[in-house]
C-alpha cells in the first residue's frame, strides 16, 4: 500500500507531498498523522532550512475525506493534542505551499496554514465547508481574511465559488502563478534562495512578522527593538 505522504530532503529543503491521487489527496486520518510527522522533522532537524508541500496528482488537496468522517479522528489523529494550526505553527522553519489543482475546504485551509503559496496556472481555492456543512477547524475564518481582506474572505466562505490561481495572485492570497511545470522547480529555487540567506535572522524576522496576529502593533515594535539591541550587544561581542 502507498504511504498516504511522502517526504524526501534534497539538499536542505524538505519536499512533502500529499499521495492520494486517486482521492484528489483527501485528508484522512493516516495522511495526518504522516503530514504532522513530516513538518514535525523539518522542525527538528537542523540539516531542513525549509519545506514545500504539495499534492501527487491532479489536485493539491480535495479537503476531508466524506467516507472517513465520523469514523476517524481528525481533530486530533496523533493522540496528542495537537492539530494542524499547533503543527504548522510549531515549525519555526518557512514552509512553502506549492499548489497543484484544486485546494478545496480543509484542503484550503491547509494551504492556508504555509508561510506562502505558489500556485499553478490550474490552481484553483474554495472553500466549500457552507455547502457540505461541515464547521471550518484549522483556520479558515481567520487566515482566509488575513490574506485577502475580509470582504473577499466572506464573499468566498458565504457563496463557495472557487477562486482561480490569476485572482487568488490579484487578492493576495498566492505569492506566484507559475505554469504546471514549473512549479516544483520555482518552489525548490525559493527554498534554495531561503537557505543561503542568515537563517538565525532569517527565523528571527520570521517570528516577529507573526508577532502581529498575537499582539498589538506597538507591541509587536517594541519587541523588535528589544531584539535588535540585543542582537547589537552580540555584535559588539563578535567584532
Amino acid at each position: 500500500m502507498e504511504k498516504t505522504v511522502l517526504f524526501t530532503v534534497e539538499d536542505s529543503t524538505a519536499l512533502i507531498t500529499l499521495n492520494r491521487p486517486e482521492r484528489h489527496n483527501a485528508i484522512c486520518r493516516d495522511l495526518l498523522v504522516r503530514l504532522y510527522d513530516a513538518i514535525d522533522e523539518v522542525a527538528h532537524n537542523d540539516a531542513i532550512k525549509a519545506a514545500i508541500i504539495t499534492g501527487n496528482g491532479k489536485s493539491f488537496c480535495s479537503g476531508l475525506d466524506l467516507e472517513v468522517v465520523g469514523k476517524e479522528n481528525l481533530l486530533d489523529p496523533r493522540g496528542d493534542g495537537r492539530d494542524m494550526p499547533d503543527v504548522f505553527s510549531a515549525c519555526k522553519k518557512p514552509i512553502i505551499g506549492a499548489v497543484n489543482g484544486n485546494a478545496i475546504t480543509g484542503g484550503f485551509e491547509l494551504a492556508l496554514n504555509c508561510d506562502f503559496l505558489i500556485a499553478s496556472e490550474n490552481a484553483r481555492f474554495i472553500d466549500s465547508h457552507a455547502k457540505v456543512g461541515i464547521h471550518p477547524g484549522w483556520g479558515m475564518t481567520q487566515l482566509l481574511q488575513q490574506a485577502v481582506g475580509q470582504r473577499m474572505a466572506k464573499q468566498m466562505s458565504f457563496t463557495c465559488r472557487p477562486l482561480s490561481a490569476r485572482d487568488a495572485l490579484l487578492h493576495g492570497l498566492v505569492n506566484e502563478v507559475v505554469a504546471a511545470e514549473e512549479l516544483i522547480p520555482r518552489a525548490k529555487q525559493i527554498a534554495r534562495d531561503i537557505s543561503e540567506v542568515n537563517f538565525e535572522i532569517m527565523l528571527e524576522i520570521k517570528a516577529l512578522i507573526e508577532k502581529q496576529n498575537e499582539v498589538s502593533l506597538e507591541q509587536s515594535l517594541k519587541i523588535e527593538r528589544q531584539r535588535f539591541q540585543g542582537f547589537l550587544k552580540r555584535a559588539k561581542l563578535l567584532f
